[in-house]
């Protein structure tokens, strides 16, 4: 039973770990376009 348990922690840490880094990588990619729109114009 602990064991199980302990498994399906895991996986919502995963997942946790996933989201927050295709946040970043979003927030990452909008400062960058931003940054480049911004010095094109």
């Amino acid at each position: 039973m602990k064991k199980k348990e302990q498994k399906r922690y895991d996986r919502g840490q995963v997942f946790v770990k996933i989201m927050a880094g295709v946040l970043a990588l979003l927030m990452l990619t909008g400062t960058v376009i931003t940054l480049v729109y911004a010095l094109m114009r």
